[in-house]
Order: structure tokens, then sequence, then C-alpha cells
């Protein structure tokens, strides 16, 4: 096990760079109907009165003129739409962090196919923490997510088999706690692993990034 500063990495048998297999990833939001997500988004601003109507002085009074009404209306639509690019930023991390996990899932094969890599692995139950490994494997690597957080990403993989459809949010999720939640879930997932943690020296490995949303 090699020590560098603060960290440790393993030491893998020989000098050769090997070749994991590429990072399949979408970098375009796969949302088949954008206004059906923009009709959740309404509903979830009127469902939650997120925005309150202007008040009138009494009862007795006639609705607020025009003017206040197309502000109200203007300020419904601008909330809406701010939800969904929440929620399309969303979609587009949690395609990132699927990518990362079927990846993971073919570099174990590789691992598994080569003498020097078998034994760096534990054979625990899948996913095990010990994978997060590969998460700073491409940290180390500088991959370019275009501001995609890559823990972030993971995170929400691990919480979400599927993205789930916009109505399932409250508006809080969408505006303040996705992000704390999701570095919290990888967080407690990359805790677990088994002390020492050994890093994969990133000049031994190399990999392609292919995004298939160009296909």
């Amino acid at each position: 096990m090699a020590i560098l500063g603060d960290r440790r990495f393993v030491e893998i048998a020989g000098s050769r760079t090997h070749e994991l297999p590429p990072l399949l990833i979408r970098t375009t939001p796969n949302v088949r109907r954008l206004d059906k997500v923009m009709g959740m988004a309404n509903e979830l601003v009127e469902g939650e009165d997120m925005i309150p109507y202007p008040a009138v002085d009494s009862p007795d009074v006639a609705p607020a003129p025009d003017v206040s009404r197309i502000d109200f209306e203007r300020r419904k639509m601008d909330l809406a739409v701010n939800l969904v690019d929440q929620y399309l930023g969303f979609v587009q991390q949690w395609q990132w962090g699927d990518g990362i996990l079927e990846w993971i899932r073919q570099c174990e094969i590789t691992f598994e196919t080569r003498m020097e890599l078998r034994n760096l692995l534990r054979s625990d139950v899948w996913p095990h923490a010990g994978r997060s490994s590969f998460v700073v494997l491409l940290e180390d690597k500088a991959v370019q997510t275009k501001g995609i957080e890559l823990e972030k990403a993971m995170g929400l993989r691990l919480t979400f088999r599927q993205p789930p459809p916009l109505k399932c949010f409250s508006n809080q999720f969408l505006l303040y706690l996705n992000g704390s939640l999701a570095t919290a879930a990888y967080q407690t997932w990359s805790a677990m692993s088994t002390a020492p943690v050994s890093a994969l020296p990133p000049e031994r490995f190399n990999f392609e990034i292919v995004n298939m949303s160009l296909e």
C-alpha cells in the first residue's frame, strides 16, 4: 500500500496501464413529456399555495385589479418554470449517478478477469461502500462533468432506483433539500467502508467518457 500525503493507494503489480470499460453518460435529461412536467409544476404551485393570492381590503370589495391578477399569474408561472428547471437538474444528476453505478459494475467484471486486479476488491454483497473508490478515481482523473457533482449524483442514484415524477416531490426538496440529502446519502454510504480505505492510483487506469445523448 502506497501512502502519498494523507492518502493511501493500493499497490498494483507490474507497470501496465489498465483499460477500464467506458463510462456511458446521458447529459440531456431524459424527460419525454416536458408539457406534463410543467403541468405537475403548476399543480405543485397551486396545491401548496406557494404564492399567496393578493389580499383585498374586505370580502365586499371586488377582486384585485387586472394588473395585480396578471402579476400574480406571472409569479406563479415563473415559480413553476423554476421548479421544472430544478427537476430537470435533478434528473440530469441522477442520470450521471446511474451511469457511474453501471460503470462500477462493469469495472468489477474487468477486475475479476485480471490477475493483477482481482484481489483489490472485497467480495461483499454489491454495492459495497468500498466501491466508492471508483467515484474517487473519477474525481482524481478530473472527469469533465460540466457542473455535475459526482458525489451528489451518486447519492441521488443510491437513493432512487428511478427518478420519481415531479409530482412526488415537495417544493422544499426541489428548491432546498435536494443537494444536502444527496450528499448525505453518498457520505453515509462511503463512510461504511472498512478501514483502511485505499484509493486506486489514477495513473494506472484509463477509460473513455461516452456521451450517449449525442447518439
